[in-house]
């Protein structure tokens, strides 16, 4: 079972294009139940502090997982964004206020028995894939908008699908997705994966519970694992950082860093 994985405990995935407080925006992440983190890496809130005067642009950074988002001024309208690929951007005006799930890697199909690789690199109204959770999160939400009532809520109703939930899955895809977590090098090429099964079979099982490859997983990890690293140092990546992680070179490294967070090291680093 993915709890014996315990991915929470050494896997972060972050978003840093949208961080604390400013006038008119707010993100904020918060721990869902202790008995949820094998499967939620967070709940998280954004919304305007006031009225927008101009278009705010939320970047979401590729981070390995998936989520499930609801609009709090409306929550008929639910949404569930597949693994990623590359960036992706968001136009937001007016006000709103958008609270969702991010589940780890393998999470979402899981619990809920959906192929992941159908929802990569997308975005979709909830009730076209899960139509019975989608109504039921539509009454979920409760009217005191406070993060506390917002957790309270989501944490109910998710050991609950827990409970009723068919949560066997492959140990061979959960040693590769181990292998990848914890490796200190790269294993951006989906290689030296030890799974006990043939490749085919691991990116079957990848694209079912993951969204793609064990390739394409790996790269989006080393990149996490880079902005993590950057993160303790809040320094922008030099080139001894991005060879260890094994990047050929600094145009390799720039290129695929672009891809994952829609901008230049050096433009994310003055952002």
């Amino acid at each position: 079972m993915i709890a014996k994985l315990n991915i929470h405990s050494y896997f972060r995935p972050l978003q840093p294009t949208v961080a604390g407080d400013d006038k008119t925006v707010r993100y904020r992440e918060l721990s869902p139940d202790p008995r949820l983190q094998p499967f939620v890496y967070c709940y998280w809130q954004l919304s305007t502090n006031q009225p927008l005067a101009e278009t705010f642009l939320y970047r979401v950074v590729a981070d390995g997982c998936m989520d499930v988002f609801i609009d709090w001024n409306d929550p008929s309208k639910n949404y569930v964004m597949g693994f990623s690929t590359k960036h992706t951007e968001f136009a937001l005006t007016g006000t709103f206020n958008y609270v969702g799930i991010r589940f780890l890697p393998t999470a979402l199909p899981l619990i809920y028995r959906i192929d992941a690789s159908q929802l990569t690199d997308r975005v979709e109204p909830l009730g076209q894939v899960l139509p019975r959770v989608a109504d039921d999160l539509a009454n979920l939400m409760p009217e005191q908008r406070s993060t506390d009532s917002m957790r309270t809520a989501f944490d109910a109703y998710l050991l609950q699908a827990l409970a009723h939930s068919n949560l066997k899955i492959e140990t061979s895809l959960l040693s590769a997705i181990d292998t990848i977590l914890t490796s200190q090098a790269t294993l951006a090429h989906g290689r030296d994966l030890d799974s006990g099964i043939s490749a085919r079979q691991l990116r079957r099982l990848f694209a079912l519970f993951v969204g793609d490859s064990p390739k394409v997983f790996s790269r989006v990890i080393r990149f996490q694992r880079l902005l993590y690293l950057q993160s303790l140092t809040q320094t922008r990546a030099d080139e001894k950082l991005y060879y260890s992680l094994g990047y050929y070179d600094q145009a390799h490294f720039i290129k695929e860093f672009k891809t994952f967070y829609g901008q230049t090291p050096c433009q994310a680093t003055r952002s």
